[in-house]
């Protein structure tokens, strides 16, 4: 288990882009949390299997229908446990 750190820039707020990140993240297994920050980027924490993290940042830069994003940071880091998939 991993856990991977990701931040995504670009219009990513307002345009349900946590709700589409947690189906994705869901549908992958993964657990976690994803919220706004307020420089307009959106902050993810995902962990789970190695595969299925990759398959996530993938996912990243499509983001909803409506986003438009611009680029998707991320750091590896040790899992810490997460429940479910929050959007705080």
């Amino acid at each position: 288990m991993k856990r991977y750190v990701i931040t995504i820039t670009g219009k990513v707020q307002g345009v349900f882009y946590r709700d589409t990140a947690r189906e994705a993240a869901t549908h992958l297994g993964l657990t976690g949390f994803a919220r706004n920050e307020p420089d307009g980027s959106v902050y993810i924490e995902v962990e789970g299997e190695e595969s299925a993290l990759q398959e996530f940042l993938k996912w990243c830069p499509e983001g909803s229908q409506f986003s438009e994003v611009e680029n998707v940071e991320y750091d590896e880091r040790e899992a810490i446990g997460h429940r479910g998939l929050e959007i705080k």
